[in-house]
């Protein structure tokens, strides 16, 4: 019998961002045979995630260690609280941010994905060493098919981009 046991340690994961935002990259698809992609996600109080979005080869997954988030899912608004589990559908529309009152931590989880380089150009495009537009560019390579929202327009009160910031 074949030992399938897998050990990412937090100590040894990469580390991207800075406050108000960080991830830990803990494991990618190529590491766990494409079971799947894991990242721990520190955000600061009234922090936004990426603009709106898709995924059409694989949910996204949130598990909330501590703190808030604010989620939008389709065309609807949920906040999860600490120890939630949100299960957001390939398909559906989805981003989020933190409320004035709490920050979060959080893992993310999509099954089957590989989502490393995603979150590397993220950075990249943070330190501005990379362009936004790149983002737009690699919708296909990535699964991350950047989408309009007026729920969350009207939700942030921020205007219609259709893209990545």
């Amino acid at each position: 019998m074949t030992d399938l046991t897998m050990l990412f340690r937090a100590g040894e994961a990469e580390l991207l961002g800075a406050d108000p935002l960080t991830m830990r990259l803990l494991a990618d698809g190529d590491d766990t045979g494409g079971v799947v992609s894991a990242i721990r996600s520190r955000m600061g109080r009234a922090t936004d995630g990426p603009p709106p979005h898709h995924h059409t080869r694989a949910p996204e997954m949130f598990f909330l260690v501590e703190g808030g988030l604010h989620v939008l899912v389709g065309d609807r608004i949920v906040t999860a609280r600490e120890g939630d589990f949100l299960v957001v559908p390939e398909h559906t529309a989805h981003t989020f941010r933190t409320p004035d009152d709490t920050g979060v931590d959080m893992l993310f989880l999509m099954p089957g994905a590989r989502r490393f380089d995603y979150f590397r150009l993220v950075d990249r495009i943070r330190r501005g060493e990379a362009s936004p537009r790149e983002l737009f560019e690699t919708q296909e390579r990535f699964d991350n098919h950047f989408t309009d929202s007026a729920v969350w327009r009207e939700f942030t009160g921020s205007p219609a981009t259709g893209g990545p910031p």
